[in-house]
């Protein structure tokens, strides 16, 4: 390969990495299963709650956009916060946060019968869950170096598992009557635990990846924030993970109901068609570390990139139900890599890995703000089902933003040097 590889340097006879490198790789994929568990888990019992406020479909869309107003409130800050506190202690306050959410939009829904209640529950519920999601991913790539090898994507593989963990749980839960308090206060309990365990497996403080010199004073990280948003290279990953994160909310949101719509499936059938682009997401995040280490960022993001115009464009318009089944597939595989190794990108320096990858996790998720409902209105005229071909038209111009992910100053590594 070229000179300018995107995969993670490493020297070519990398000596095994330590216990300590292990035991936080296994504590920051905890933490992604559980923050992934605690989403799943509200998302699956939305209806219920729906049916106690007794809501219409417009004021269910204001409650679920108190989620994501405090996430979008947490994620500038984050990064300064995770470079103050380190990784550790920003994930476990992050969690209180999710868990004290949780339980209070849960409490909220069956025992109050409050919007403002369940609303401040979401709130407080999105804004622990978006400071979690940016000091993990600090947290994950600065393992990811350490070992030399790409293994963010499994990281996101782990949170897309305990997401379907938490709505298939929060399915029986619905089918067996357990009250949405219960259920959440529950989850809320396991999700703190596990989560406050797994931050103490994390990369000792001596060696941590904040980038924050014991003297920086309050004024000077708020520069290094500042500064960050004036990053070409920080602004246009941020750029292609706001796409990638599109891709993957697009059909996190509309692909059933689509499929129902366009296709005249029953919502059985529409479940299982958004189980199918699940899987693809998880195959390909598994997977896709294997890839991204033999050949490098550029060549293996052009071609899930690809793979995902593709199979969204034959979710859409195939004419044979079995070939939009296999464009759903192409599509989770294709939108498997973007966001994660996004996140990777971002944080490739140490130094300033906590600020930028605050700034790209803000322009990421104005996607799952402001897409939902852009779909909506456009298949208000189209349709649900053609509505969904913006994605393959944003996804090709994408491919433009593909280079700006190399790592700056990469070198040459041998493929030897990282082996699964």
């Amino acid at each position: 390969m070229s000179a300018p590889t995107s995969r993670p340097a490493a020297p070519a006879t990398a000596p095994p990495p330590s216990r300590a490198v292990l035991l936080a790789r296994n504590g920051v994929a905890v933490t992604f299963t559980l923050n992934g568990l605690a989403v799943g888990s509200w998302f699956s019992r939305v209806p219920a709650v729906r049916e106690a406020l007794d809501l219409s479909a417009g004021r269910l869309g204001l409650l679920l956009l108190a989620m994501s107003v405090g996430a979008l409130l947490a994620m500038p800050t984050s990064g300064l916060l995770a470079q103050r506190l380190g990784a550790a202690r920003t994930v476990t306050l992050a969690t209180v946060l999710v868990a004290v959410g949780l339980t209070v939009a849960g409490l909220g829904a069956t025992m109050t019968g409050s919007f403002a209640v369940v609303a401040l529950g979401l709130a407080t519920f999105g804004y622990g869950s978006g400071a979690c999601d940016v000091a993990m991913n600090v947290e994950g790539a600065a393992v990811e170096r350490r070992l030399g090898r790409t293994i963010m994507p499994r990281f996101h593989a782990g949170w897309s598992l305990g997401s379907v963990a938490g709505a298939g749980l929060g399915a029986l839960a619905a089918r067996f009557d357990v009250p949405v308090g219960t259920h959440l206060v529950t989850v809320a309990v396991v999700v703190l635990t596990g989560t406050v365990l797994a931050a103490r497996t994390f990369l000792p403080v001596a060696n941590d990846h904040t980038g924050d010199p014991a003297d920086a004073t309050p004024a000077a990280r708020r520069r290094a924030q500042l500064a960050a948003w004036r990053e070409p290279r920080t602004l246009l990953i941020g750029l292609f993970v706001l796409v990638a994160a599109f891709t993957e909310g697009a059909a996190n949101d509309w692909l059933a109901v689509a499929f129902i719509d366009g296709r005249d499936l029953s919502e059985a059938a529409g479940a299982a068609v958004f189980g199918v682009f699940v899987v693809g997401m998880t195959v390909g995040r598994t997977a896709g570390t294997i890839a991204l280490d033999r050949w490098g960022r550029v060549p293996v993001l052009t071609g899930t990139i690809g793979l995902a115009v593709v199979g969204a464009g034959l979710a859409v318009l195939a004419g044979s139900g079995p070939v939009a089944i296999v464009g759903v597939a192409l599509w989770g595989l294709g939108a498997s890599l973007g966001f994660p190794v996004g996140m990777s990108a971002a944080a490739d320096e140490e130094a300033h890995a906590p600020v930028r990858v605050s700034v790209v996790a803000v322009i990421g998720y104005t996607a799952f703000l402001g897409g939902p409902p852009l779909l909506g209105l456009l298949g208000d005229e189209v349709g649900t089902l053609r509505a969904l071909l913006v994605v393959p038209l944003l996804l090709l111009p994408t491919l433009l933003l593909v280079r700006v992910l190399r790592p700056p100053h990469a070198v040459e590594t041998a493929p030897s040097a990282h082996k699964n």
